[in-house]
């Protein structure tokens, strides 16, 4: 028997797979712009290394849980995020989620979600928003977020992300140098989520998931940002499919 975790989210979709006693695969693809068509990619996929839907049970959570025709059951990213960063830590946290466009702030009480805050009104402060500023930029996310810790710091003020691109825009052409249009842009973006979880409340550890836990420059300028060391895992952006992966253990 396998036991398996969709989460579709709005940029990226993850698969995570368990069998009896253990997590044994994960994999991510590009969402793309139609989700049932993302859920048939990944049916194939599964196909693929060895998986049978018929002696599986699947759980799909995320932005498009609802496009997984042969999901079991579908449950909600909150939930699946905090058991799959519960799984990934081991102790009681609060989980800053930042997906592709919204910010998500979860409290783990006993190992279980207690409260939840979200942001998900603008991309402003979220990977697409970073996407679109290293795009203006011409370099990676990866790339920006390192030359950023190069930079001076500057002030990216707008709240829009069409604004904000015109002000990046605006910075290259008085001369401005990336490394600080990059500090400028992080800056911006871990502004947003201190606000989101000072409001919210931290308690304890916390701990990031999603695609930009895997970008250390990143993540020391979030730890930096909220004056906390900000924890993480290989295994992060993984936290809602292993979480959803989890609950159709209970099905």
């Amino acid at each position: 028997m396998h036991y398996i975790g969709i989460d579709i989210g709005s940029t990226a979709s993850k698969v995570s797979i368990f069998n009896d006693n253990e997590l044994i695969l994960n994999f991510v693809m590009p969402t793309g712009w139609n989700s049932k068509e993302t859920s048939l990619v990944i049916e194939k996929k599964l196909a693929e290394n060895g998986i049978d839907l018929e002696r599986s049970k699947v759980v799909a959570t995320g932005y498009g849980r609802v496009s997984v025709p042969y999901a079991n059951k579908t449950v909600t990213e909150i939930t699946c995020h905090g058991k799959g960063a519960y799984y990934l830590l081991g102790k009681d946290a609060t989980v800053i989620d930042i997906g592709g466009q919204d910010t998500k702030i979860i409290t783990l009480e006993n190992g279980k979600v207690t409260n939840f805050t979200m942001n998900d009104k603008c991309a402003a402060g979220t990977g697409r928003f970073l996407e679109l500023m290293a795009n203006t930029l011409g370099v990676s996310i990866k790339e920006l977020s390192d030359m950023a810790l190069l930079g001076e710091d500057i002030n990216i003020t707008s709240m829009c992300t069409v604004f904000a691109e015109s002000e990046v825009i605006s910075l290259i052409g008085n001369g401005t140098n990336k490394e600080s249009i990059a500090r400028g842009i992080l800056n911006s973006i871990t502004g947003r989520v201190y606000s989101i979880a000072y409001k919210h409340g931290i308690k304890g550890t916390v701990f990031l998931t999603g695609g930009l836990c895997e970008i250390d420059s990143f993540v020391n300028m979030l730890s930096k940002k909220l004056g906390v060391t900000v924890e993480t895992n290989p295994l992060a952006r993984y936290a809602g499919s292993i979480g959803a992966a989890l609950q159709a253990k209970n099905i």
